[in-house]
């Protein structure tokens, strides 16, 4: 019952932000990224920024590990530039699949989806 209600908020909130003409495809920054207000993310997400801004503590040991960029898919930098950290799942009895990445410069973003698709963390409205 659980993982079906979470796979359902998963589903509609990617087809809110992926869907055609939603964010996925006009709300685009500098890196070609689309952008997504800190006050549209999940709860749970936006408790992990609170942490990572408040420097912990963080509730998995892996949080703050590097996050090596593999795929490409956020800006390049330098190896060891970003950070990453868990948004807890509910129902999950493991990290799930979203995460926040960090930047040395303080930019941050959301996946849901275990790396598969990046929003820019925007802290207000433009």
């Amino acid at each position: 019952m659980v993982r079906r209600l979470l796979l359902t908020f998963l589903t509609l909130f990617l087809a809110a932000f992926c869907g055609p003409g939603q964010a996925w495809e006009r709300n685009f920054v500098g890196d070609d990224l689309p952008a997504i207000n800190q006050a549209e993310l999940p709860p749970q997400a936006r408790e992990t920024l609170r942490l990572i801004t408040e420097g912990g503590p963080f509730p998995y040991p892996r949080d703050g590990i590097p996050f090596g960029n593999y795929e490409k898919r956020l800006p390049l930098r330098p190896r060891n530039y970003y950070r990453e950290y868990t948004v807890p799942t509910l129902g999950e009895r493991n990290r799930g699949a979203r995460r926040i990445i960090s930047g040395d410069r303080g930019e941050r973003y959301y996946t849901p989806d275990h790396y598969r698709h990046f929003w820019r963390i925007q802290s207000h409205q433009p």
